[in-house]
This record gives C-alpha cells, sequence and structure tokens, in this order.
C-alpha cells in the first residue's frame, strides 16, 4: 500500500508565480515543460496553448523566458507563440525540451497531429495522425529553427504498429556520456483485422529516443514489456560510477510504472510497480528529475552533538525527485517525493505537498548553482485547468518534510 501523505495545507508551499492563465475567451494553456540552462543561468517554461481545455482544440506551443536577477528573483518575459513548431494543417502537442551542452543547442520535441483528430480515433481505428518534430534554438529560445520532421527517417514503416504516439511531455535529457534522450509512449497495435486493430487490444507503451551525435541522428529504443504511457527518464550514478537510464511512467493500476535500463535507453528490464507512488484512477502525468546526492544534510541529532550535519554514505552518487497528484481519486494535492535509493524498490519518502488542491501536469528542473528546484504545474482553486504556476524550493524543505513526518510517526 502507498504512504499515506499528511494532512494536505498542514505544511507550507512555496510562494506561486503564475505564467500561464486561462482567459474568459475560453483559452487554456496546459502540458507543462521546463528546462534550466546553466550556461545562462536561465528558465525557459514552455505549454500547449489551447482553443478550449480538450486534447482536440490544441493549437500552439507558448514559451517565457526566466532570468534571474542579483537579488535572486526571476524575471520573466512576456508569452511568446512558438511559430515555427508547426506543420500545415497540424496542431502542436507534448513539449519536450533537450539541451544540448558540447555545441550549446536546445532541442524542443513535440509532436503535431493531423487537424482535431482525438487520441481516441487514432486508437480505434489504428490510423496514426501524429508527426514526430523539432525545433532548435542555438540562443536560448530568442529564436527558433524551421520545424523538422523526423517521423519517416527515424520511426520509419514501425509507425504503421502504431495507433498513435507522442513525446514526454516535459523534459529531456543528456546523459553523462553525451546521449541525448527523449522519453515517449505509443499506442502497440499487436495484431490487425481486415486493417482495423482488435478492440481493446491496443495500450500504450513507454520508450525512448535518443541521439549519440550531439542530435544530428536519431533512433528509437525499445518498448517497456507491459503497458504504460506519459513518461520521464532520469540517470543514476551508482557508487561504482556506472550509469543506468530510470523510467517513471503513467499507469492506470493505481500506481505509478519504474523501470531500469543498464544501455542508457536501448531497452528496459522488467518494470516494476512503486507502491509509494500513487496514480488516481485514469492516471496522470509525473515529473522525475536526477540530481547529485549531498554529501551530507542538516539533521537534529547531529546538531545537539555540535556537528550540525549528518554525513551520508549513498548507494548511489544520484537521488531522485519526483512530482505528482498525491491523491488517490482524483488529480489534487502536488506532492514532491525524494527517492535517496533510486536502484532499490520501495525507496520513496512520503511527499512534501506544494499545491493543495486541484492539480495535474508537473515537469521539474534543477538549478545546480544554487542547489534550488523549480517546478512548473498545472493548477488552481476549482479545476487544475486554472493556470500554469511557477514554483522554487529547496532539498532542505524536502528534507525537513519528511522528518517531520517521521517524527509524527514516532
Amino acid at each position: 500500500m502507498g504512504k499515506s501523505p499528511s494532512k494536505c495545507g498542514s505544511g507550507k508551499e512555496p510562494v506561486k508565480t503564475t505564467l500561464f492563465k486561462k482567459e474568459p475567451s475560453g483559452i487554456t494553456y496546459r502540458i507543462p515543460a521546463l528546462i534550466y540552462l546553466r550556461h545562462s543561468h536561465m528558465l525557459l517554461a514552455f505549454a500547449e496553448k489551447r482553443n478550449t481545455p480538450c486534447d482536440s482544440d490544441a493549437k500552439v506551443l507558448v514559451m517565457r523566458r526566466g532570468t534571474f536577477q542579483e537579488n535572486g528573483s526571476i524575471q520573466w518575459s512576456s508569452c511568446q507563440e512558438l511559430s515555427t513548431a508547426s506543420l500545415p494543417d497540424h496542431r502542436t502537442m507534448n513539449p519536450c525540451p533537450v539541451f544540448e551542452k558540447n555545441s550549446k543547442t536546445l532541442f524542443l520535441f513535440f509532436i503535431c497531429v493531423l487537424r482535431n483528430t482525438p487520441e481516441h480515433r487514432q486508437i480505434i481505428t489504428g490510423r496514426n495522425k501524429a508527426r514526430l518534430c523539432y525545433v532548435t534554438s542555438s540562443n536560448d529560445g530568442q529564436t527558433w529553427s524551421q520545424v523538422t520532421d523526423l517521423t519517416e527517417n527515424v520511426i520509419g514503416t514501425t509507425v504503421h504498429k502504431w495507433a498513435t504516439f507522442a513525446v514526454g511531455p516535459g523534459h529531456g535529457i543528456q546523459l553523462e556520456g553525451g546521449r541525448l534522450v527523449i522519453p515517449a509512449y505509443a499506442y502497440y497495435i499487436p495484431i490487425k483485422f481486415f486493417s482495423f486493430p482488435i478492440p481493446f487490444t491496443v495500450h500504450p507503451r513507454a520508450f525512448s529516443v535518443y541521439s549519440d551525435d550531439f542530435g544530428q541522428t536519431w533512433k528509437i529504443g525499445k518498448m517497456l514489456q507491459v503497458k504504460s504511457c506519459e513518461c520521464e527518464m532520469a540517470e543514476i550514478i551508482d557508487h561504482e560510477g556506472r550509469s543506468r537510464l530510470y523510467c517513471n511512467a503513467r499507469n492506470t493500476r493505481g500506481y505509478r510504472l519504474e523501470a531500469l535500463s543498464e544501455n542508457s535507453g536501448i531497452y528496459f528490464d522488467k518494470p516494476r510497480m512503486a507502491p509509494e507512488l500513487v496514480e488516481p484512477h485514469c492516471g496522470c502525468q509525473g515529473s522525475v528529475i536526477g540530481f547529485p546526492a549531498p554529501e551530507f544534510v542538516p539533521d537534529d541529532n547531529a546538531e545537539n552533538q555540535g556537528s550540525g550535519t549528518s554525513f551520508l554514505s549513498p548507494d548511489t552518487q544520484t537521488w531522485l525527485l519526483f512530482t505528482h497528484p498525491t491523491n488517490r481519486s482524483s488529480r489534487r494535492d502536488l506532492g514532491v517525493y525524494l527517492n535517496r535509493s533510486p536502484l532499490h524498490s520501495s525507496g520513496w519518502d512520503p511527499p512534501k505537498i506544494i499545491h493543495c488542491g486541484p492539480s495535474g501536469y508537473s515537469d521539474l528542473a534543477y538549478n545546480e548553482d544554487n542547489e534550488q528546484f523549480s517546478c512548473l504545474m498545472e493548477c488552481g482553486k476549482e479545476s487544475e485547468l486554472e493556470q500554469i504556476a511557477f514554483v522554487s524550493f529547496t532539498l532542505g524543505e524536502v528534507l525537513d518534510t519528511v522528518s517531520k513526518k517521521e517524527k509524527k510517526v514516532l
């Protein structure tokens, strides 16, 4: 059974900055994606602009650039529509940015779906209407290239076995070895009958899209062995310096799905359920990010002894953070979960709630320079579709929440 979070509202929530807000006309902003560009000390926040809340009414991707000021505050630019991130007669969805450090090139992946064709129609008919695309920027998102459509060259005839597919949504990553990884999923068709899929046999499966030549060419990895949907990935470095790619995927069985790859996403080992990470009935997207495990953290007992710190001997050089609604029944109460032993099952601590109330999709970013985390999330008072808000918090704040909950148990 999953660990039950403490009563919502019992802890202090981080200050929110609204970046995208539902308009009186009905225009709605959904599907957040966030990336921190370390070389320029800048955050880029992406979202879909939709005519209505419906997926089939998605229109174009939008972006705001956040620049850190000397006093530590963030100055956000006005909202910019990414006009080149599109194909004629298609709608643009699922922003998924990744930064290539060697060439200092920002890739923004997304899918383009023909007109207003809904996902369920593609699943029923087995006729995919999505395209795999990206644009690039060499000046931190000030300007963007024309669109590149990878569908034919990367997916090829395999797309005929997919009812539809998408990337992310959320961020991609660059591994220590240089590989770029974009999380993705596709509704796989196991068998067709008279060119149509057999009803109720088409299910989503997560996989990676990756590049080993700084984004010049891309390949697709093998799908997870079980039903798995929207996903994000993080690199875990063990205590001997070996890399593993971790995948955290949406599921409809009440808990999140996890899987590990020892070859950086070419294929994943048998997935496992994460009993601490609960899902509402139909699931919801979540975000995961890896960061260097601290050598020591504040500890009350150590402080009483005069040292003020507790030294760690982590199983890995990497810890994980995960954001997702914590309510079993509905998309509510967005929480931050910490995992200090990510190579072992059942390693997630109870969550710190960062929004009490309706909440949905989210995306995490990590600022290595000031050891601060940021989250872009769908949230509101009556509905999670009211706004996409930005918050920041530290590892110490997450650990403090965990420590207080453990003391209450004792």
